[in-house]
């Protein structure tokens, strides 16, 4: 039903229907609908980012990236939510965020039903069952199926104690140790 200006875009128009991918790329066999999408497809295997910020030099593959990017120095966040008032830098994050408002889950776990708002959240779920864990400690080589996890336990090493009793200044690992610390020593503080 769309009405399509020019010849070359009813091409590319139809292509959504037959699902036709004419523009392989040589390095990975994927393949793409139209050659402008190959062409900033190939800069991942070429390392190639033609577009660069003005205000700080870091560069990009492509032009909107770049735009996006800029956001970071203007402060522009144009995607705004209708309910909430909540703005974003890009429309995909407003996309997720209307997810709490509606309570979608579009990502299903094939393997027992499970429904997520966010593909990543799905990613994550989904290593309980196949058991994959690619986040591995360099120093033990145990593996984790979140990065988080990773970070948590990398302070077994480390000694690290990021997290501050604000009553005493004793020193934790874990947030959740500071929390069960202060219930157990400064409890007329704590709800």
């Amino acid at each position: 039903g769309r009405r399509c200006s020019q010849r070359s875009h009813l091409v590319t128009h139809r292509r959504l229907h037959t699902g036709e991918r004419p523009y392989p790329c040589r390095d990975c066999g994927k393949s793409f609908n139209v050659s402008s999408d190959l062409i900033k497809h190939r800069r991942t295997h070429t390392g190639e980012k033609p577009y660069e910020c003005p205000d700080c030099g870091k560069r990009f593959t492509t032009s909107s990236y770049l735009l996006t990017h800029q956001r970071s120095h203007t402060g522009e966040t144009p995607f705004l939510c209708g309910v909430c008032g909540k703005s974003f830098t890009v429309v995909s994050n407003l996309a997720r965020h209307r997810r709490v408002h509606t309570g979608e889950k579009p990502f299903r776990c094939g393997e027992c039903g499970r429904q997520y708002s966010q593909r990543a959240h799905l990613t994550t779920h989904q290593r309980v069952h196949t058991g994959e864990r690619p986040y591995v400690c360099g120093d033990c080589g145990k593996g984790f199926n979140v990065n988080s996890s990773l970070t948590k336990h990398r302070r077994v090493h480390t000694g690290e104690k990021p997290y501050r009793c604000p009553e005493c200044g004793k020193s934790f690992s874990q947030s959740s140790n500071v929390i069960t610390h202060r219930r157990l020593h400064h409890s007329h503080g704590v709800h």
